[in-house]
């Protein structure tokens, strides 16, 4: 690993990146991974690589949801996995759900490779003191946490071909789904389900940004911690959520990053 000084105004940045290098080297990840995360690196320096306010909203709106829900899901691609599939282990824990590996470029191996790194992270986590303000066993709460993915009888009605594939214990159970970097096509049929899908873009413009039921525009590493802070909490109640006005806050801040 390429030691990055801990002056440097983008280690964070940096030090995801070379995660998502390493990861597909390792057989993790799909080629296409380092396109979707550096599309996404960019957009995340015209946001300022902070969680701004409407980001901060669309995370608590999106813990209310969550654990209002009564079946909720987190489902992770690879690029979410390899990023944030410790810190997502943790907000399953507290909200008593399952994890769905669910990935665009499906093979055998590349679920049994993440499946295997979230079960690692899962008994690693178990060994860490539990999050602050937490009551209960940690140990046995994220142990029960159970990942999903590696069994395909599950469907996601509207899509065809392997991206229909899901757990039919988790995303086509499920009513509400934190879905970070999800693809449009997908999201537009999960909504089309009655399902609430919140999502994790930091692309303001794209089609899943739009389609979503809450679009949190930033990154998921940083997302995940503040999730957790909230669903610990648990003092949060959805509202009548305008992800519009949402979407155009967040235009307004890279409109501002990006004037000279």
């Amino acid at each position: 690993m390429v030691e990055i000084p801990e002056s440097h105004p983008r280690r964070t940045s940096l030090l995801s990146r070379e995660k998502i290098v390493n990861a597909t080297k390792e057989g993790l990840l799909a080629d296409s991974a380092m396109i979707a995360h550096g599309r996404g690196e960019a957009f995340d320096y015209l946001l300022g690589e902070k969680t701004n306010d409407s980001a901060r909203l669309a995370i608590k709106e999106s813990a209310a949801r969550l654990l209002s829900s009564k079946h909720p899901i987190i489902s992770v691609n690879g690029n979410t996995a390899v990023l944030a599939g410790k810190s997502l282990i943790r907000v399953a824990a507290v909200l008593n759900c399952p994890i769905e590996i669910n990935i665009y470029y499906r093979t055998v191996k590349r679920i049994n490779n993440l499946y295997l790194l979230l079960e690692n992270e899962k008994m690693l986590l178990a060994q860490e003191q539990p999050p602050t303000n937490w009551v209960g066993d940690w140990n046995s709460t994220v142990m029960a946490v159970e990942i999903l993915g590696k069994e395909n009888d599950g469907r996601i009605e509207g899509l065809e071909g392997p991206r229909s594939i899901c757990s039919a214990k988790g995303i086509e159970k499920a009513d509400v789904i934190l879905v970070p970097l999800e693809d449009g096509d997908r999201c537009e049929a999960l909504i089309s389900l009655g399902k609430q899908v919140l999502v994790v873009d930091l692309n303001p413009m794209s089609r899943t940004a739009k389609m979503a039921t809450v679009t949190i525009v930033d990154e998921i590493s940083r997302v995940a911690k503040l999730l957790l802070e909230d669903v610990v909490d648990g003092d949060c109640r959805p509202t009548k959520w305008n992800n519009d006005e949402n979407l155009i806050q967040a235009l307004k801040i890279i409109a501002k990053n990006a004037t000279p």
